[in-house]
């Protein structure tokens, strides 16, 4: 039994040496990345057992991917599919003024074709935490109705769900995103999301602790937890902040 499970895509990072451009590199540094796969590594590192669910495509690509997750000790439990392409994204790092620059190649991919029905829910339902994030939802509607059916399974099945809001505004709009992720609220108990976005996407108003007390209150979650970037974060568990 894991005492947490988490749900989501892992793409390959390629990264040119230094600040060198992506246009000008000979070379690049291959990781794997992925938010969902990062939190089931830092719960490893803290002495929590961690499975990382995914759907992946049978290639040397994908295969590198469950390789390098599985060499930081977390156990995978994946789809293998002939279908889809494994995501990647190439980041290019520099100091000011040129800054980092990000380009995704995500598209068909594996991951995005995964519904509820492959997935091993029993672990889910077996696991104390089930996490994932407001990523997945944006990759794909077949992702949406998943997020939906694995959030309502575990929370069948006793398991705490664990939702990291993390909107990026490269997959969709403030208005989808809110449409889509509001709908997934009633089956959260524990929400992480930044105060710029409860404020841009979701249309909150005020300081981190008003933030955090509007979203516990509305929404009946557990605990939530506001990000303010350098500045730390604020808890709200059962209307206290």
């Amino acid at each position: 039994m894991s005492d947490i499970v988490t749900f989501g895509e892992t793409m390959l990072r390629l990264s040119p040496p230094g600040n060198e451009r992506l246009e000008n590199a000979d070379e690049f540094e291959v990781r794997a990345a992925g938010a969902e796969s990062n939190v089931a590594i830092a719960a490893n590192r803290l002495g929590a057992d961690a499975t990382w669910l995914s759907k992946v495509p049978e290639t040397a690509l994908g295969r590198r991917v469950v390789s390098e997750l599985r060499s930081h000790g977390i156990e995978t439990d994946v789809v293998w599919s002939h279908r889809g392409r494994q995501g990647t994204y190439y980041l290019e790092q520099a100091g000011k003024p040129r800054g980092t620059n990000v380009v995704y190649d995500r598209e068909n991919t594996a991951v995005a074709t995964a519904e509820a029905r492959e997935l091993d829910v029993d672990r889910i339902q077996d696991a104390r935490v089930f996490f994932t994030t407001g990523i997945t939802p944006a990759l794909s509607s077949t992702l949406r109705d998943t997020t939906l059916n694995l959030l309502k399974a575990a929370r069948k099945g006793g398991t705490t769900t664990a939702f990291d809001f993390n909107y990026r505004r490269k997959l969709w709009s403030p208005d989808e995103a809110r449409e889509t992720l509001t709908r997934l609220f009633p089956g959260i108990d524990v929400l992480v999301i930044a105060a710029r976005d409860a404020r841009t996407v979701l249309g909150f108003e005020g300081d981190p602790r008003q933030l955090a007390h509007k979203l516990g209150s509305q929404y009946d979650f557990t605990t939530v937890v506001v990000t303010r970037g350098a500045e730390g974060a604020v808890g709200w568990h059962d209307s206290v902040v």
